[in-house]
């Protein structure tokens, strides 16, 4: 007998005619799943998160931001059919996204961004790049300050470190590039270019740590291209990369263990691992997704035991648990900090602490996390109250007694030293610092027609920036947006290949 409990509601799309319908969020037999009723289409059912008490304890970090106060579009037909931002997004710009290219040198089978799969090729002018750029900077309050080129394969564009430097010069202060890894594995002297451009992240493919995986996901052989790239960043002293695992259940999951220990062995190359399960497109048959679909609360499970419970379930925090660090820092310093506010489903991290002799452990060893937001969240609170009523030397008073009791709550001095700056400062350069010595381990599920939910993508702060002037939320982009876009701004790839 199945035991079930409605969660709540939302909404969601039918996977078949992507239209709007309701949907619940059910627990049934100790997980979360996601039903809704197409009136053309019929039922669908698919697993939300895999693990009810998990998913409980996610939702209690959920801390709504603001929105931008410029939006681009109003409110017509309802999220998710009016993005552009519109005036009822509940976040800002954390991670602006400009799509350079939809050409690539692989085929990939899970691919949902390819030129090779359409038949056009879409690839903006340095100029519309430009413009795409300048829109992210001009959200306000808080213009964006963090860019990711993707694609398609950002490197087949020999102008791109062109148009890092365009970034630059617009004023974004964190540059990542997209890569599986090819073109930076053969021609040093393209990462060199990219380096004196100012890019400071590679977010390098990386699936596995043997090549039948390659083969499966990315349909040809790929390891020695990955260890040539870190290999190549490490001879430039470069500390850039963030692997970025497309987790397929059944084909990779039983090295996620096997890939952070990886991640730790090159930590002087490797600030991060992004685990990213799959996400769904296309007509793939019920079957395909149930054998492949892996949720967050099970990437988290496999990090426990393939870690030998070095790195534990209550080790990872959703994204939006930081929002009380970003409320501390702008009650502190008087001035609009960008809040991660985004659903507490989208993503999880943990951080390690690594040391010069290769050893690791993880940050909640040395900060009790949840007393150290507590703190923050209550400073913040205490900060906004009192300034009313109090100036100078009183509020600053207050300041430095809730940092004192922060320190109390941090056992290593460095890490000490780090955060307090972070507090103090809140500057990017700060956030780099700390950093330098930490591994992240991070998890961001990304949706698709099947799990889609209305409620995540209101609160979404990873935004693409398009040629015809609307930024339009990650997943509500791809699933939603992305064809109509690159039809439009596109053309085919005979004509594109008589033009060059």
């Amino acid at each position: 007998m199945k035991t079930k409990n409605l969660i709540k509601t939302t909404e969601s799309i039918c996977p078949r005619c992507l239209k709007k319908i309701p949907a619940d969020l059910v627990e049934e037999d100790g997980r979360v799943l996601i039903k809704k009723i197409c009136p053309e289409h019929g039922r669908f059912e698919e697993i939300y998160w895999g693990d009810a008490e998990s998913y409980r304890r996610v939702m209690t970090f959920q801390n709504d931001g603001t929105g931008v106060e410029n939006p681009r579009t109003e409110r017509d037909k309802g999220c998710p059919y009016d993005c552009g931002l519109c005036n009822e997004h509940k976040s800002q710009t954390v991670l602006g996204i400009v799509d350079v290219t939809n050409r690539c040198n692989l085929n990939c089978p899970i691919c949902f961004a390819n030129a090779n799969s359409t038949g056009r090729v879409y690839e903006p002018s340095r100029e519309q790049i430009r413009e795409m750029l300048q829109n992210l900077r001009d959200n306000r309050p808080i213009p964006a300050f963090a860019l990711q080129f993707s694609g398609g394969e950002p490197t087949v564009r020999d102008d791109l470190p062109e148009l890092v430097k365009i970034a630059r010069e617009v004023g974004f202060s964190y540059i990542m590039v997209d890569t599986n890894g090819i073109r930076v594995a053969e021609d040093i002297e393209y990462l060199k270019k990219l380096k004196s451009s100012g890019m400071n992240s590679f977010y390098l493919q990386f699936d596995g740590l043997d090549d039948e995986i390659y083969e499966k996901i990315r349909g040809r052989k790929l390891l020695n291209t990955k260890l040539r790239v870190i290999e190549n960043c490490r001879r430039l002293g470069y500390r850039c990369v963030v692997l970025v695992v497309t987790l397929v259940k059944g084909v990779n999951d039983h090295q996620v263990g096997g890939i952070i220990e990886f991640a730790i062995r090159n930590s002087d190359v490797i600030s991060c691992v992004n685990f990213q399960p799959v996400s769904f497109a296309g007509r793939v048959s019920d079957v395909e997704r149930k054998r492949g679909r892996i949720t967050t609360s099970e990437f988290v499970d496999r990090v426990e035991e393939q870690t030998r419970g070095k790195l534990k379930r209550e080790h990872f925090y959703p994204v939006p648990a930081m929002v009380p660090i970003s409320r501390f820092i702008e009650a502190y310093k008087q001035k609009p900090i960008i809040q991660l506010s985004t659903h507490p489903c989208c993503g999880v991290g943990a951080y390690l602490i690594v040391d010069k002799k290769g050893g690791s452990f993880p940050i909640n060893d040395v900060i009790n996390v949840d007393r150290f937001l507590n703190i923050l969240d209550r400073g913040a609170k205490e900060l906004k109250k009192k300034r009313k009523i109090l100036r100078g030397i009183n509020e600053l008073k207050i300041a430095t007694e809730l940092l004192r009791e922060v320190i109390r709550n941090i056992h290593d001095k460095k890490l000490r030293q780090l955060i307090i700056r972070v507090l103090r400062e809140g500057t990017l350069n700060s956030a780099i610092n700390f950093h330098q010595d930490t591994l992240m381990i991070g998890c961001m599920h990304f949706m698709d027609s099947w799990n889609f939910d209305v409620r995540r993508v209101e609160r979404c702060v990873i935004h693409y920036s398009l040629p015809d002037g609307r930024i339009i939320p990650f997943c509500s982009y791809n699933n939603l947006h992305r064809k109509g876009l690159e039809e439009k701004f596109s053309v085919p790839m005979d004509e594109w290949k008589k033009g060059r």
